[in-house]
């Protein structure tokens, strides 16, 4: 062997080697989550969303929180979201059972809040209508964010800004589990 010079196996060997690989790896049973086909794959092609049900005492969490799920899942556009149950594949029912809201970070002298935590919390189910069954269950999903406010704003609209805002992201992971089928 020449020192200095790496040893060079043969164009068959690996080739060989390869095809190996591939097939220990076919064979693993490892299977690619995420695909977004967990809905289509269950017949799944619309659903009917209605307005979740508020257990809080924050006016307008149930309409927020359901426009912003109706809005990720025909941003997705894989299935089709329809006015009634009537015409639906499938029943997405929510029960908002917590909002809160704590600040985080304060500033200047008189030690306002400029920052906050929002937590949101619902028990939400997705039911195959024409099989009666369940299809997705998290009787205790939670999603927290945080929002900064802006300044100059009273606390009402700062937490209807930050309802807004946390809606379309707790919309998001809602949504995201349901299609991925987590």
């Amino acid at each position: 062997m020449n020192p200095g010079k790496a040893r060079m196996f043969p164009a068959s060997f690996r080739a060989g080697l390869a095809v190996g690989l591939a097939f220990a790896c076919a064979s693993c049973g490892y299977m690619v989550r995420g695909s977004g086909r967990f809905l289509a794959d269950r017949n799944i092609s619309s659903v009917y969303i209605p307005i979740f049900k508020n257990l809080t005492t924050r006016y307008e969490v149930d309409v927020k929180l359901t426009e912003a799920v109706i809005s990720e899942f025909i941003s997705r556009g894989r299935v089709a979201v329809v006015p009634g149950s009537e015409s639906a594949d499938g029943i997405l029912e929510g029960e908002i059972q917590g909002f809160i809201v704590e600040p985080i970070a304060y500033t200047g002298a008189q030690g306002s809040a400029d920052r906050y935590s929002i937590t949101i919390r619902a028990s939400v189910v997705l039911k195959d209508i024409k099989k009666n069954t369940v299809l997705f269950s998290n009787p205790a999903f939670v999603y927290r964010g945080e929002y900064e406010v802006p300044e100059g704003m009273d606390f009402e609209s700062q937490e209807t800004e930050a309802l807004d805002q946390i809606a379309k992201l707790f919309a998001k992971n809602l949504v995201v589990f349901i299609v991925e089928g987590f």
